[in-house]
């Protein structure tokens, strides 16, 4: 189970007509676990969590702890894709 999240952001440019808008699809997944687990001894070992899966429903506290592992979200490396559509609609520049 892969935790997703989906902003959608619709935008004209003022400069433009108003037939020319952007949108922006960013989906956010968290891979594995970064938390070192002996920092307090001076030594490095993360825990081998691969993945996070949320605890809880969406919008819940228990939605920012991850099963696998116990661990915030945060320390769950964070990785973004990030889809740019536009849609254009201009006259023929070609001269015929």
């Amino acid at each position: 189970m892969r935790k997703r999240q989906v902003v959608v952001r619709r935008s004209e440019e003022p400069s433009r007509s108003s037939t020319t808008s952007s949108s922006t699809i960013r989906n956010v997944k968290y891979g594995e676990c970064q938390k070192n687990h002996a920092a307090g001894v001076g030594g490095y070992a993360v825990d081998g969590c691969r993945e996070f899966m949320a605890s809880g429903e969406e919008g819940t506290a228990a939605a920012l702890t991850c099963a696998a592992c116990g661990c915030h979200r945060n320390f769950h490396r964070r990785e973004v894709e990030t889809e740019v559509a536009c849609d254009c609609s201009s006259p023929s520049s070609n001269g015929n």
